[in-house]
């Protein structure tokens, strides 16, 4: 899998890296930095967890 993010719906609120903080994180002026683009699958169900509970459906899983 790999994660994909649309710059210009983000809008830094951390939910993502709430849920999987192995794979996401937010700077303190909101902007979003994927740690690990091609997570493994052991932390597929906190990925989807970022994606569902995303406010602004910023973000998406890509099946490689």
């Amino acid at each position: 899998m790999k994660v994909i993010v649309d710059r210009d719906l983000c809008q830094g609120h951390g939910v993502c890296e709430s849920e999987a903080p192995a794979v996401f994180k937010v700077s303190k002026n909101g902007v979003l930095e994927i740690i690990d683009e091609a997570p493994p699958a052991a932390l597929r169900a906190q990925v989807e967890a970022a994606v569902t509970f995303c406010p602004t459906q910023a973000l998406r899983i890509e099946e490689d």
